[in-house]
């Protein structure tokens, strides 16, 4: 699972039982931090000097977001922007909290955001990072806010419309957070009372920001929230077609499922080229129904294969044993072919389980972006291909 944020705390404080909960159940979690939150104010009257010095600041909120990570047992945490959440080919950049202030709508982006801020950044270069690191994750699913951040603030908006827009153009589920308060029947509840100790040890790591009081928060502004035990999660749109992925799959399984696609396009090669010469009788006519359904057969075991699983290489070897098996009985006996003759059947059956199989295996992969892809669409918001 994929959890995209804004800054330090944020994880901790929407989603902190859920990647909990994850862990706890031996599932990968990676949390990408969009910045180090070097605008925040800070909490503790001894650590105020902090409060306007960005650079410490985010050293300080950085080794409190580490320890938040290791009280809930998260190994792959990453700064977008880093080596590691920055699109192939681009310098490694850090994204600088943008800091928002309450106006007369709600909270507002600060007058003099920085112009390396998150908010001031290429929405495409934000979108192509994140997709940068749900390519290498191969995450089931990716999390972040809802259509307002959460609470409206400028980065967390931000980071809501890359985190989507990314997931949509990598084709993987997202799930926004849901505020307590606004959930609906459908919803996913995770209780997260049996990890409530993992999350008031991350929220107490993170000190600057925030007070654990007894089974409440103490944000830095007054305002008081619950510890909630229950988080609550809606998925965007409609889910992905049903299928096996490939990426999750052990390299046992792999291979298992490589020899297993082998064996059934030997099968389907062996079956249709039998079968490939014979002709159905449709109102007195002899009608060459059988290599039709026989080109038919293989280009469902090919197609299937690869949208099934995800991948080329499943289509490649039911490919690989699909034509041996054809090549094999397509060769001349003593007496020629008996079962591919020279006639137009046996030529288009021979040729036509290559072209199949080349256009099947060579055909571009949906899901793949490139910067091209992200700048399409240059306000967040935008979903892919829209205008």
């Amino acid at each position: 699972m994929l959890f995209v944020h804004a800054h330090p705390d944020d994880e901790t404080i929407a989603t902190g039982g859920t990647i909990a909960t994850l862990v706890a159940a031996g599932s990968e979690v990676t949390v990408l931090t969009c910045t180090r939150g070097e605008r925040g104010e800070v909490v503790p009257p001894e650590l105020k000097q902090l409060e306007g010095d960005g650079p410490a600041l985010a050293e300080m909120r950085t080794a409190e977001l580490a320890a938040a990570m290791r009280a809930l047992g998260v190994t792959d945490q990453r700064f977008l922007g880093d080596p590691d959440a920055r699109i192939a080919g681009g310098e490694p950049r850090r994204y600088l909290d943008s800091g928002m202030r309450w106006g007369a709508n709600g909270a507002e982006a600060l007058p003099d955001a920085d112009p390396a801020s998150l908010a001031s950044a290429d929405f495409g270069e934000v979108v192509s990072d994140v997709a940068t690191v749900i390519a290498a994750v191969q995450p089931a699913a990716v999390v972040s806010y809802d259509e307002s951040g959460g609470y409206g603030h400028p980065d967390h908006v931000v980071a809501r419309e890359a985190a989507l827009h990314a997931a949509l153009v990598m084709r993987v589920p997202y799930f926004s957070i849901v505020p307590p308060g606004d959930e609906s029947p459908g919803d996913r509840v995770v209780d997260v009372a049996p990890v409530l100790a993992a999350k008031t040890d991350a929220l107490r790591a993170h000190r600057t920001q925030l007070t654990v009081v007894g089974d409440t928060i103490v944000h830095s502004g007054g305002q008081v929230e619950q510890i909630g035990v229950t988080e609550t999660f809606r998925q965007y749109g409609d889910p992905p077609p049903p299928g096996l992925d490939w990426a999750v799959l052990g390299p046992a399984w792999k291979v298992v499922a490589a020899l297993l696609a082998a064996a059934l396009g030997a099968v389907v090669g062996f079956i249709a080229t039998v079968n490939h010469q014979l002709a159905a009788d449709v109102f007195g006519q002899q009608v060459p129904a059988g290599i039709v359904i026989s080109l038919l057969a293989c280009a469902a075991l090919l197609v299937g294969g690869r949208l099934y699983f995800g991948t080329r290489i499943v289509a490649a070897c039911a490919a690989a044993g699909l034509l041996a098996v054809v090549t094999l009985l397509s060769g001349a006996g003593p007496g020629g072919s008996v079962l591919v003759p020279a006639n137009p059947a046996g030529w288009t059956w021979t040729i036509g389980t290559a072209v199949i199989a080349v256009v099947v295996i060579a055909w571009p992969r949906p899901g793949v972006f490139s910067r091209a892809t992200m700048g399409r669409s240059p306000a967040p918001g935008k979903e892919v291909d829209s205008p």
